[in-house]
């Protein structure tokens, strides 16, 4: 197992007021990384520190040069707009490949991203008219098109319903065991990083613990981090 990342004391600061203190840890290639914690936490901050977003101080070490998807906790858009699914698509691979005169490669690869997901089905159909549950499965499309070594997943089920969330999940789970990228998530939801996780971040501002999640999501462990009486049952429910 070889390393991809390496973060040392970064530490993030708003208007002199700390978010995050002297976080450290390092992620091997190909495994997944939950960030879990309250809200408040830290845990969108540290994204957007590995994403170049915001200021901070300490270092983030790119062992391998990544590629990097990203799919944000939200995507406010104007439902009204006629935008095709294709369309949507082809506005994020204008970055480099051109939105009026795409070439045929182009088109199949978003065809391919879009069946990863199955969500194939839905190419033509205007965006507005997706639940939130198809919308979704699109955005993950969208960050998959180019085939990124590293996947960013801001709390990808904040906006759908129970069922949606049933499939989501091992759905990444499934894509990065395939597609061979290494999946950093975002979750609140305890059965989610207990089941899909390799490896776990306690976090609420600062480093609370980390490590396999059967080793330490521990009672005492959730009850630092959230409060007395939080625990958790594991179930399967998963499908696809």
């Amino acid at each position: 197992m070889s390393g991809i990342l390496e973060v040392k004391n970064l530490s993030v600061s708003y208007d002199g007021t700390p978010v995050v203190s002297n976080i450290s840890f390092s992620l091997d290639e190909g495994r997944s990384l939950a960030l879990l914690g309250p809200n408040g936490a830290g845990k969108s901050t540290i994204f957007k520190a590995i994403l170049g977003l915001i200021a901070y101080k300490g270092e983030i070490n790119w062992i391998k040069k990544p590629s990097i998807g990203f799919v944000p906790q939200r995507f406010d858009f104007d439902k009204n707009i006629p935008m095709t699914v294709m369309e949507f698509m082809l506005l994020h691979a204008d970055v480099k490949f051109g939105f009026w005169f795409p070439k045929k490669e182009i088109l199949e690869d978003i065809e391919k991203s879009l069946n990863y997901v199955n969500a194939k089905k839905h190419l033509n159909r205007k965006i507005g008219d997706l639940s939130s549950g198809e919308f979704q499965r699109v955005l993950i499309a969208r960050a998959l098109f180019g085939k990124p070594n590293v996947m960013l997943f801001d709390e990808p089920t904040a906006d759908i319903d129970v069922e949606g969330e049933m499939t989501i999940y091992p759905l990444l789970k499934k894509l990065s065991k395939e597609l061979s990228f290494t999946l950093v998530l975002i979750s609140h939801d305890l059965n989610v990083v207990y089941d899909f996780a390799d490896e776990v971040i306690c976090l609420n501002k600062k480093m609370m613990c980390v490590g396999a999640p059967k080793v330490v999501l521990t009672p005492d462990q959730l009850n630092q981090l959230y409060g007395e009486g939080v625990g958790f049952y594991v179930h399967h429910n998963h499908k696809l």
